[in-house]
């Protein structure tokens, strides 16, 4: 239960994280401010702790009763929303999410314009911001 209670909490560092930089990212782009080591730094932050929050999960997910529950009844979980929501739905789109935050750290390295930088980080943590807000598990943290 330790590992949920982390993967809790740690959410809300994520996800305060996520926001922070894709706002940040949205504003440096419109009024077209230079990309400076701050906004690399937030950017490699939200990466790590992301990494951190996924290997938490995984090591969570594992010895969840969702995980046990989609492999010993996988029909019975699909029916139930809530249940595929936790067994299936929360860790696929995470873990997408992830994806999408990698891919846009990688991508920024390539560009050279501070708008571009802003413009990858607007893009694929925006999308990784949202697969992240559709699928929190709600009505388990409040």
């Amino acid at each position: 239960m330790i590992m949920k209670t982390i993967h809790s909490y740690w959410a809300y560092i994520v996800l305060a994280l996520l926001t922070f930089t894709v706002i940040n990212a949205v504003i440096g782009m419109v009024k077209k401010k230079e990309f400076t080591h701050k906004e690399f730094r937030l950017g490699l932050l939200t990466l790590i702790t992301s990494h951190i929050q996924l290997l938490i999960g995984l090591g969570w997910y594992f010895m969840s009763p969702w995980y046990k529950a989609l492999k010993s009844n996988g029909g019975e979980v699909m029916k139930d929303a809530g249940a595929r929501l936790l067994a299936l739905e929360h860790p696929i789109a995470m873990i997408a999410a992830i994806v999408f935050i990698t891919i846009g750290w990688s991508k920024h390295k390539k560009q050279v314009k501070s708008e571009s930088k802003f413009k990858t980080f607007s893009i694929f943590y925006g999308i990784a911001l949202l697969l992240v807000l559709t699928r929190i598990p709600w009505s388990n943290w409040f």
